[in-house]
């Protein structure tokens, strides 16, 4: 196992370094960069929110002419190689490179970058004057709670349900339980989220219990210990059940169908011929080896939440996480936090999936990967 473990993790670095060349690579063909960003806040009446760009209200142009190199590269035989420069004076624009690492060949930035990281020195966001871990630090309360309590909620859900549909399998409870299933994985999340504000989010006629905005309430720190754990509550749970609605579909189609496969085997059959009752056949041996794929998915599907599912849920419902922290970072050319972010993310991906792999011989030990043999 130790071998295998170590053959996993120096795999992990020259996949780490494709991820990191190929989306290096992406962005220096994107148009626009943070230097178009600045000359695009100095025109008059230029607004370069992120917003504002989707929307197209920006005053200014913020990508670059076919003529320029995103990124910095040089462009020859013009007066300015950033649209919206002309005027302003060169040394200025070279400052801004500078200030930014573009006065250097791509490759060397590159290479400067990827030894940097290696010191899990990530350095400062361009536009925020923060150091790129302050502001993930920051964000990740947000995330966590998202992703965590989101999958516990799913899998609380999932499992039990799944493990009923398969004891009752063509049951009505199964049909209609089936469309509900299925009709909530239709549905979007973002969706959904609407649905529930419109319902329950301060404000409805209904039930106006549910605050719209951030993570806990302007009073959070002079509440009592049980007042805190309401408030806290009281945010989250309509984040948390948009994002659960389709969560729990998968998890319990494929509990289901994990232990129908085991119902239906030999061995199933074997230990209700010795006389042991169902729930001891059920839950003593069936149990154990359906729930082998579901359990070792578990840092898989937190991870997804974690990072990729909340990106609408956070904006609809005002949550500052790491989600729209990427976003924002992408669409507001913020190069040096949307490397880390990558760079971070990928390299927990990667150990998330060892231990994926890990959770499947703890579950079932005569998992053996290192000889490949079950």
């Amino acid at each position: 196992m130790l071998t295998y473990i170590l053959r996993r993790v120096l795999l992990m670095i020259p996949t780490l370094f494709g991820i990191m060349l190929v989306s290096f690579v992406v962005v220096q063909f994107a148009p626009g960069g943070p230097v178009e960003r600045i000359i695009a806040q100095l025109q008059q009446g230029a607004d370069s929110s992120a917003t504002a760009r989707i929307s197209g209200s920006a005053g200014g142009d913020f990508s670059a002419t076919t003529q320029s190199q995103p990124g910095g590269g040089a462009m020859e035989g013009g007066s300015s190689k950033y649209r919206g420069a002309q005027g302003l004076d060169p040394k200025f624009i070279k400052q801004l490179e500078a200030q930014f690492g573009f006065d250097k060949p791509a490759p060397e930035r590159f290479v400067q970058m990827l030894w940097n990281y290696l010191r899990f020195d990530f350095g400062k966001s361009y536009f925020r004057d923060v150091s790129i871990l302050q502001l993930i630090k920051e964000k990740l309360p947000v995330s966590i709670s998202l992703g965590l309590w989101m999958t516990l909620l799913s899998y609380l859900i999932s499992i039990p349900l799944g493990i009923r549909k398969a004891i009752s399998d063509g049951s009505r409870f199964d049909t209609w339980t089936s469309a509900i299933v299925i009709i909530g994985y239709a549905i979007p999340g973002f969706l959904f989220a609407i649905l529930l504000i419109i319902l329950f989010g301060e404000g409805s006629s209904l039930a106006p219990f549910f605050p719209l905005r951030g993570l806990v309430s302007d009073t959070f720190a002079t509440l009592p210990w049980y007042a805190k754990a309401l408030d806290y509550a009281r945010h989250l749970t309509l984040p948390i059940l948009s994002m659960a609605l389709g969560a729990f579909a998968t998890s319990t189609l494929l509990t289901k169908n994990s232990f129908l496969d085991e119902i239906r085997k030999q061995y199933v059959l074997t230990a209700r011929m010795k006389g042991l009752t169902e729930t001891q056949v059920l839950y003593g041996h069936v149990f154990r080896n359906a729930m082998l794929i579901v359990i070792a998915g578990f840092p898989g599907a937190f991870i997804s939440a974690f990072f990729a599912g909340s990106l609408l849920i956070e904006t609809v419902f005002s949550l500052d996480g790491l989600g729209l922290l990427s976003f924002e970072s992408i669409v507001n050319r913020d190069y040096a936090v949307v490397f880390s972010t990558l760079y971070i993310f990928s390299l927990l991906g990667l150990f998330v999936n060892l231990l994926s792999d890990l959770v499947y011989t703890w579950v079932d030990p005569r998992i053996d990967f290192e000889t490949r043999e079950v």
